[in-house]
């Protein structure tokens, strides 16, 4: 006889199942597949009082993770939300929020860019600068963890959602202004490397409320996306999809060809020219076998 649960916290190979009691268990994966998430659902055999085996995963709604030419990188599963954390300082890789917004797109899960560390000066430039994707649709939210996370708590209502971004963007912080009794480790930022130091190594699955989960995940530098179609790259796009179809050759890489209709909008002013420029670097990471 199996049971139902949830996976809440994922370490390696080991995994915490919660059941619809409440009962938590450590959970290993029967044979040699490790390929589930935090967030999945799961069949599972219980051993005893802490121990139980997932026999299998059940139909999910959605699967975030990145990938290369070599191997996936699960982040978390049936969210429906992803909220994509920035700060002024340490400096933000815009890449990194292109990259992430397609791959939300590509699982029909809501994205949220959120400004955090708003209580810094160098915190107006960054605003300026992500206002380009307030003007795709993208919603922005700007905050200081350390002053007052509830608007962000107000946006998670109703949501399965999930904390994305570099170390350093102040991750930890928010979930401890969410959630005290979490207890994630706050690192100091380095400054000299521009970077933050890693503080969450698994991800983790907790309860804001009845209806809310808010999963956190390890800081990540970089996001493959070797499992998409070049050729599905533009719809996922908000700002270049309107131009799909339009160009001269229905097989343009819209780089030198004649006619093409998305280097015309980046000349009309209607695609950034960083925009296109991501798309083009896409599409030779997926014809090289190679991921950024």
């Amino acid at each position: 006889m199996t049971d139902s649960a949830r996976i809440v916290a994922s370490h390696g190979r080991v995994y915490i199942v919660e059941t619809a009691t409440g009962q938590r268990l450590s959970a290993s994966a029967r044979g040699k597949k490790s390929d589930f998430a935090c967030g999945d659902l799961v069949d599972i055999q219980v051993l005893n009082g802490e121990q139980a085996v997932i026999e299998k995963v059940q139909p999910r709604q959605s699967l975030l993770y990145r990938s290369d030419q070599w191997r996936s990188k699960l982040i978390a599963a049936n969210v429906t939300q992803i909220v994509i954390v920035v700060a002024p300082v340490p400096s933000y890789l815009d890449e990194l929020i292109g990259r992430t917004l397609i791959a939300a797109e590509s699982q029909d899960i809501s994205p949220l860019i959120l400004l955090n560390k708003c209580d810094l000066p160098e915190a107006a430039a960054a605003r300026d600068a992500l206002a380009y994707y307030e003007k795709l649709g993208y919603p922005l939210l700007a905050l200081s963890a350390k002053e007052d996370a509830s608007p962000l708590r107000e946006r998670l209502q109703g949501h399965i959602s999930v904390l994305v971004g570099q170390s350093g963007m102040g991750k930890s912080t928010l979930l401890n202004a969410l959630i005290p009794e979490a207890g994630a480790r706050v690192n100091d930022i380095s400054t000299a490397l521009d970077s933050g130091k890693h503080t969450t190594t698994h991800a983790t699955l907790y309860h804001l409320d009845s209806q809310s989960d808010l999963i956190d995940s390890p800081g990540v530098q970089s996001f493959g996306l070797a499992h998409i179609k070049a050729e599905a790259l533009p719809g996922l796009m908000p700002d270049l999809s309107p131009f799909v179809g339009q160009c001269r050759f229905h097989n343009c890489r819209h780089r030198q060809e004649p006619d093409c209709a998305m280097r015309q909008g980046v000349t009309d002013g209607a695609i950034a020219p960083s925009r296109l420029a991501l798309l083009q670097r896409l599409q030779d990471e997926l014809a090289q076998g190679n991921a950024w």
